[in-house]
């Protein structure tokens, strides 16, 4: 008969663990799937291990020789030699449907075969939000902030994870270091059972041997975190920054939240924006408007630029100045300036003033 720790590589002291990481090694190098695999040699890794990984048949193995169902292994290795067993489908509670706790652990265990871990059930951080009001001058110019702000930070002490990992592991006694404990519910409609993750080990079979003494081993602790938003130009009210992984710190070093920043501008006493397009009305005397002239005006940025009325102008419409608009977000292009023009007429006019403009209407 094979000896079961010659085959997995191991000796007769080796641990529960020692004996996995050895069959998951072998598992993988030999699998028929894979180039150079041996399938019969595989099938001899899976047979040792399903002894040796079972305290009651690992004791009788090393007793005997011989586990009580005849040393021959696992009987059925269907679905690629992983040791799948139909009679397992037979703990299937029918009181209450099949029980989903017996199809995780046939599942489980070809998950763990093929190297997968089981996730841990830590706390993601939440996500943070704020918000932040600035003028149409600073929208245009693009602007940096910073926000200060209390929240859940990363544990200093023990990095995040919330225990000390050179003092290693434990098995979870709770659970068994299998990750999950089944819980059993009987009500009006049956018994149903449930799997779910353990929480003592938050799902991982084992417990650290220290536990931070700073943080009680969430991995994180109450502090003021900074954010720095830099606003490029041309940015829009009502648009959302995102800074990823800049909100609350998630629980023995899980993913951290982010922090959302919605963007709100403020109106302008002048300029209307539309897009990237800016609107404003401008009063002009009749004359430079009737000769052309040249009239003088200022942007959004502070520029001072000049136009003129062109000939035949209808003052219904509006005025279009190119490239005085707003930035394109991400672009360094500007939109466009459109000006209303309303005239100013004088209050008074002189009887000179009065002929003149008598002679310029017949010739209108």
């Amino acid at each position: 008969m094979e000896d079961y720790y010659k085959v997995l590589g191991v000796s007769k002291a080796a641990s529960e663990d020692e004996i996995k990481k050895a069959y998951r090694k072998l598992a993988h190098q030999y699998h028929p799937d894979k180039q150079g695999g041996d399938e019969a040699k595989f099938k001899k890794i899976n047979e040792a291990y399903q002894v040796l990984s079972n305290k009651e048949k690992r004791t009788q193995y090393d007793r005997f020789g011989r586990t009580s169902e005849g040393g021959s292994g696992p009987q059925g290795q269907g679905f690629g030699g992983f040791g799948f067993d139909p009679s397992d489908f037979q703990n299937a509670n029918f009181s209450g449907g099949f029980d989903s706790g017996d199809f995780g652990d046939i599942f489980e265990t070809i998950f763990e075969q093929f190297g997968g871990r089981r996730r841990a059930t830590y706390a993601h951080g939440s996500d943070i939000e704020s918000h932040i009001e600035f003028s149409l001058e600073e929208a245009f110019r693009g602007i940096h902030r910073s926000f200060t702000f209390n929240t859940f930070i990363a544990c200093g002490k023990c990095g995040g994870v919330g225990y000390d990992a050179a003092k290693g592991f434990s098995k979870c006694t709770v659970c068994g270091g299998r990750g999950e404990v089944r819980e059993d519910r009987r009500t009006f409609f049956g018994n149903f059972s449930q799997v779910k993750a353990c929480e003592t080990c938050f799902g991982k079979g084992e417990v650290p041997n220290a536990v931070c003494s700073l943080c009680k081993g969430r991995g994180r602790v109450a502090g003021t975190r900074e954010a720095n938003v830099d606003i490029a130009p041309g940015i829009e009210d009502g648009q959302v920054i995102k800074l990823a992984g800049m909100g609350e710190a998630g629980e023995r070093g899980s993913g951290a939240g982010d922090f959302y920043v919605a963007v709100r501008v403020k109106r302008h006493p002048v300029f209307e924006r539309k897009k990237e397009d800016l609107f404003m009305k401008k009063e002009i005397g009749v004359v430079p408007a009737l000769l052309g002239e040249e009239i003088e005006a200022k942007d959004i940025g502070g520029e001072s630029f000049t136009f003129a009325v062109p000939a035949g102008f209808d003052f219904n419409e509006k005025l279009k100045v190119p490239g005085r608009g707003m930035p394109r977000f991400g672009s360094r292009s500007r939109g466009d300036l459109y000006i209303t023009l309303s005239a100013r007429t004088p209050r008074k006019l002189s009887a000179k003033a009065k002929k003149l403009l008598e002679e310029l209407g017949r010739e209108l």
